[in-house]
């Protein structure tokens, strides 16, 4: 995170910073929808529907019955065609193909409505100093989520009929650190001079961030292993508050990432955990002379904490169902959203004297 000085020096001139910002609002709400048509690839079984890594030709969809027919035979040479979707149309194929290709697209898309304008701005001398390291580190992290992007895909292409658990997390992690960061500098662009709150519960806010960013992580590893689609009840699982096959695996530290009935428990017990770090952090927050938005922020918080928590216990119940296992995922990037307005309306920027 930049220093406070540097944070001070984007917090000047206000007034000057507000198309910057309301820009960078439009790159997070792109990066959101990203973050559920993602989930909806994922859900519907459609990642490794593409082959091929065509930044820039990739952009066209198939515009002949040839071309349609050269990806498909591509995608029978993958295992999860010859295990899972053996004897599929193409027809059907067509219907995993858009999916994996919108997400694709709207990737690109994001790259241009982040470069153009920030081009534009640079060109035109309306970045300043303090706040260009900043732009050109988001620039860099987009370019690396795609290629991040890429390398989980491929390894669903030889031995696996899925991609990788871990490196699906690192590609939802990085998405979720750059939404972050970009939230982040928007709203200190738009909330500067604000009044600051106690830094006890900053620092006790920071602990919930991580905590919740924790969550999101073992939610990938969930979603990476297909766990949500076993122990289909709650809160015990199969008959069990642990389920049986909790530590089976050996060395015992592969059970935190590789086993389902592990994966999925831990999950359960985070997003517990955070929901009730959540409340408590509200309540501790009534002791305080917080400003009206600084409590509105924190009650949001709280209620999206229990909202969340909800969808993924109905997610869980109804055998996670596209709509709604993208609708979670929607909430899990709420939830982080109204972490950092909290945060940043207690951490506003301060404008030089």
């Amino acid at each position: 995170m930049a220093s406070t000085a540097t944070l001070s020096s984007l917090a000047s001139d206000r007034p000057q910073d507000r198309a910057i910002a309301v820009w960078l609002l439009v790159c997070c709400a792109m990066i959101f929808a990203m973050a559920v048509i993602g989930a909806i690839t994922r859900l519907t079984e459609s990642g490794l529907s593409i082959m091929e890594w065509a930044p820039l030709s990739g952009a066209l969809p198939p515009l002949s019955e040839a071309e349609w027919q050269r990806l498909f035979a591509l995608y029978k040479t993958i295992p999860e065609y010859q295990q899972i979707n053996r004897g599929m149309s193409l027809a059907e194929f067509k219907e995993i193909f858009w999916w994996e290709y919108i997400h694709r697209l709207w990737g690109r898309l994001i790259g241009l409505v982040f470069a153009l304008p920030f081009l534009w701005f640079l060109l035109t001398g309306r970045v300043r100093r303090g706040l260009a390291p900043h732009l050109v580190a988001m620039l860099a992290l987009g370019g690396l989520q795609g290629l991040l992007g890429w390398y989980m895909v491929a390894s669903g292409f030889a031995e696996r009929t899925d991609v990788s658990q871990y490196r699906l997390v690192a590609h939802l992690g990085l998405a979720a650190a750059i939404y972050a960061y970009v939230l982040w500098i928007a709203l200190g662009l738009l909330t500067a001079n604000g009044d600051a709150g106690p830094r006890s519960l900053q620092k006790a806010l920071i602990a919930f961030a991580v905590l919740l960013a924790i969550t999101i992580a073992t939610g990938g590893l969930v979603a990476g292993l297909n766990a949500g689609l076993i122990y289909n009840s709650f809160p015990l699982m199969d008959g069990e508050l642990v389920p049986a096959g909790y530590g089976q695996l050996d060395p015992w530290l592969l059970n935190l990432f590789e086993n389902v009935a592990a994966v999925q428990f831990n999950h359960r017990v985070l997003a517990v955990m955070t929901v009730l770090a959540a409340f408590a952090l509200w309540l501790w927050a009534l002791r305080f002379p917080l400003t009206a938005p600084q409590s509105s922020a924190m009650t949001a918080m709280a209620l999206m904490a229990a909202l969340q928590l909800a969808l993924g216990i109905a997610t869980l119940l109804l055998v996670v169902p596209v709509w709604l296992g993208a609708l979670h995922q929607a909430g899990a990037f709420l939830l982080l959203s109204l972490t950092i307005w909290v945060l940043r309306s207690l951490r506003p920027m301060q404008s030089p004297p």
